[in-house]
């Protein structure tokens, strides 16, 4: 693929704030039609790096380009190309949530028919309709949140910068908006999202970048990620405790590994060197008479990923408990 078939190609990547260096150099190559993924903890470098290739912060070295335009050098063209959602809500407090909208749809051109049209469905997306009336100033956080979403939504750019985009959501709230970057990638949009959140670049990004102090410290498949920090292992529960020395013998003959035992529970932990050994390990119980009770494998997760390539975890509460400080802050509203 040339330079100019990809959404985004960008070497070399530095940005300086007097002696410190936010961005030391970063690399990345963005397919069309992907979800790409930037993942890292605050002050990783994941902000900076997009605020770059927006045109929002000037570029102190290297070279970047989207969809074969240069960034430097054409930023009015680059900010045709692309739509971003920042960290926090640029909506106006005096109006109410269809107003926004609406005059949003009418400054990308949008006809006031379509402009309303268009408003009420990305309200009725979000759950917002009932509050279309009110002012911002009179929404909660996860509120503001999503019509800020809902907001960036509009020109349906080919390619969208999402900046840690569910960040104090509930959990349906960031679960409708999974839905929605999903949505805009089976309709054509490429997507470069930054979070924190480890299950949300599993569960979104085709590809990640891991950053990490204003550098690039790896890059893959969340599965190839998983793959090179530790082997899969088949997680086993057998029927008859009592037999699981006798399993735990015929693993060790059929993977050459010994299985971390849990006798009082009667299962066992095989590590798998190849995945494709659970097949050979199920069917040699099943030979043996060994019934078991349940099986699964499991890939390392990218938490461990995270701790391998950086010796620290995200420093990030998961995404979940996050979600439940988010409901519990919005109730006392």
């Amino acid at each position: 693929m040339t330079n100019s078939d990809l959404a985004v190609d960008a070497t070399g990547l530095v940005k300086r704030f007097g002696d410190f260096t936010a961005v030391g150099g970063v690399d990345l190559a963005i397919e069309p039609g992907e979800v790409f993924g930037v993942l890292g903890p605050n002050g990783a470098g994941k902000t900076t790096t997009l605020s770059m290739l927006a045109t929002l912060l000037p570029i102190d070295g290297g070279r970047a380009s989207i969809f074969g335009v240069d960034v430097a050098s054409s930023p009015h063209q680059i900010r045709q190309l692309v739509g971003v959602t920042g960290q926090y809500a640029s909506v106006d407090e005096n109006l109410t949530g269809a107003e926004n909208l609406w005059l949003f749809a009418r400054l990308h051109g949008r006809s006031s028919k379509q402009a309303k049209a268009l408003a009420d469905d990305l309200l009725g997306r979000f759950g917002l309709t009932e509050a279309a009336g009110k002012q911002i100033k009179d929404y909660s956080g996860g509120m503001r949140r999503r019509l800020d979403l809902g907001a960036s939504l509009i020109s349906s750019p080919p390619l969208i910068f999402l900046d840690e985009p569910t960040t104090g959501l509930d959990p349906r709230t960031r679960s409708q908006m999974w839905d929605t970057i999903r949505d805009l990638v089976a309709n054509g949009s490429t997507i470069l999202l930054t979070t924190q959140y480890l299950d949300e670049a599993d569960q979104l990004a085709d590809r990640i970048a891991v950053i990490d102090r204003g550098l690039k410290v790896a890059e893959g498949t969340p599965s190839d990620l998983k793959t090179s920090v530790g082997e899969s292992s088949l997680q086993l529960r057998l029927s008859d405790k009592s037999l699981i020395e006798e399993a735990a013998l015929l693993v060790k003959r059929i993977t050459g590994s010994s299985p971390v035992l849990t006798p009082e529970a009667g299962g066992l932990n095989v590590p798998l060197p190849d995945a494709n050994q659970a097949a050979d390990v199920l069917i040699a119980l099943r030979q043996a008479s060994l019934s078991i009770t349940s099986a699964a494998v499991q890939q390392p997760t990218l938490d461990e990923v995270f701790l391998a390539l950086t010796g620290h975890d995200t420093g990030q509460p998961d995404a979940q408990s996050d979600a439940r400080e988010t409901e519990s802050e919005e109730a006392r509203r």
